[in-house]
């Protein structure tokens, strides 16, 4: 069944307009008329079942008719990227919204060297991704900002540091222990941190590094493992 992510509140009966995106997609490239009926979600008031109630080639109104499922929220999960290429970025918040993260922190390093950030671009790609997995949230996608600034205002989270330099533990013994806190996962760029963010981060209590085996891995192919990793030891794939 179709599943849309929507701003509106729900609850029983409340008329449910969709935007011009929506309506085309659901008008025109799924075929979809009234009376037919699709899933809906806003992060808040769980998953609702909706009947398309008015159609037009610009405007579709949904009913909100009954609760399917209440709200849950995965594990507390971020993921702080280096900015890498656009297509590789898009991937890894594709890949993101799948595995679970609640949140998406690009970060410029001192190795940074990518296109633009286009932060709504990320966030339509992170909806499009809980609309297709099922999850009753969407995650947060974050305005880039200097590892360095992200550094100093850094609180209440764990950060595991994935050290390409491969002298660190394996990411499963360091996250050993850690089942009751929150954490966030730490992606460098391509080429990597440099020798001083490297020691930097290696000097925080909070950063845990970790390497990801005896390869290096390019961004997104390590964001993807890491949140992996993370989730099967960590996170809800431990109790589904």
């Amino acid at each position: 069944m179709i599943r849309l992510f929507v701003p509106h509140d729900l609850a029983a009966t409340l008329a449910l307009p969709l935007d011009d995106g929506q309506s085309r997609y659901l008008a025109a490239v799924m075929r979809q008329g009234v009376g037919d009926e699709l899933l809906v979600f806003n992060g808040r008031d769980g998953e609702w079942r909706a009947t398309i109630i008015e159609t037009g080639k610009r405007r579709v109104i949904l009913r909100a008719d009954r609760l399917e499922r209440a709200q849950a929220m995965g594990p507390d999960l971020d993921l702080v990227i280096a900015v890498v290429k656009r297509g590789r970025l898009e991937t890894i918040v594709e890949k993101a919204a799948e595995l679970g993260a609640r949140r998406v922190q690009p970060v410029l390093t001192e190795r940074t060297n990518a296109d633009r950030v286009r932060v709504d671009r990320l966030q339509a790609i992170a909806v499009e991704a809980a609309e297709q997995t099922g999850r009753l949230d969407v995650p947060e996608i974050l305005e880039p900002v200097k590892l360095d600034r992200l550094l100093k205002a850094w609180s209440g989270r764990r950060l595991l540091f994935c050290d390409e330099a491969g002298d660190a533990q394996p990411v499963t013994e360091a996250l050993s222990g850690g089942v009751s806190e929150p954490w966030a996962i730490l992606i460098g760029p391509e080429g990597g941190f440099s020798a001083a963010e490297r020691e930097r981060l290696r000097g925080l209590d909070f950063a845990v590094p970790a390497t990801l085996g005896p390869r290096i891995l390019r961004a997104d192919t390590a964001a993807i493992s890491a949140m992996t990793l993370w989730q099967a030891s960590l996170g809800d794939w431990r109790t589904s």
